[in-house]
């Protein structure tokens, strides 16, 4: 396991690193969030040894009963749909909240970060393609209520993230990584200040997203391989 963890991420940190340089980015400006959903800690181990701190869960139940068998010293990202009733154990086990869709939301996370006295950065994930099965900010509400947000004191906004519609052929959901780096701009000019991060791209779709900006890509079974069956079983369809 171990050897071809290290050989996939090794590959994956060429294709974009070539991503990277069509765009004229260094590829040090992209970071790759490790998706471990269904995946055992062994794997994440593997992922460890062979130089990889940064990891993403989809779930707070699998976090919680995931991360503390894991080396100490990584970095967890929330990836997944968070409910209002998870956020006290969302700001107690990660370090990002990728995946803030509501001011509901956020104010239900300021309060516990508050609670526990840390300040947890976040991602205001957006629906970029209006898909009704995917969670995420309509872009209109998003601009809307940016600044209450923003003036929560223990959130910081460090930018924003996308679930792409899947797609066969990336080439096609393009648009959708270019209308969030888009969208991301509004936000910076009704912020006055730079958001440095755009968390876009997964297995399937990496290049593209790089090319049109990303800084944060999710890699889960690029990395991984599939996901064990019992995992997949569990999790349904």
């Amino acid at each position: 396991m171990g050897a071809e963890i290290a050989q996939s991420l090794a590959f994956i940190r060429g294709r974009i690193a070539a991503a990277a340089a069509r765009a004229g980015r260094s590829a040090d400006s992209v970071s790759i969030v490790a998706v471990t959903k269904g995946q055992p800690p062994e794997a994440i181990r593997a992922a460890v040894e062979a130089g990889h701190t940064v990891f993403g869960e989809n779930r707070v139940q699998e976090a919680k009963a995931k991360i503390p068998l894991c080396p100490g010293h990584l970095h967890w990202h929330m990836i997944g749909h968070l409910q209002s009733n998870k956020a006290r154990d969302a700001v107690h086990f990660f370090d990002m909240v990728e995946s803030i869709d509501s001011l509901s939301l956020a104010v239900e996370v300021n309060k516990f970060a508050d609670k526990a006295a840390k300040t947890l950065p976040i991602l205001l994930e957006v629906n970029v393609a209006g898909e009704s099965s995917k969670f995420g900010y309509n872009p209109n509400t998003l601009l809307a209520q940016l600044l209450e947000i923003n003036a929560l004191p223990k959130l910081e906004i460090h930018g924003l993230m996308t679930v792409a519609p899947w797609s066969a052929e990336p080439e096609k959901v393009r648009p959708v990584f270019r209308k969030l780096r888009e969208i991301k701009e509004q936000c910076e000019q009704k912020l006055g200040a730079p958001l440095p991060y755009l968390s876009m791209g997964m297995s399937g779709d990496f290049e593209v997203a790089v090319e049109e900006g990303a800084t944060i890509v999710r890699i889960g079974t690029a990395l991984f391989g599939p996901r064990p069956k019992l995992a997949r079983e569990a999790d349904g369809p």
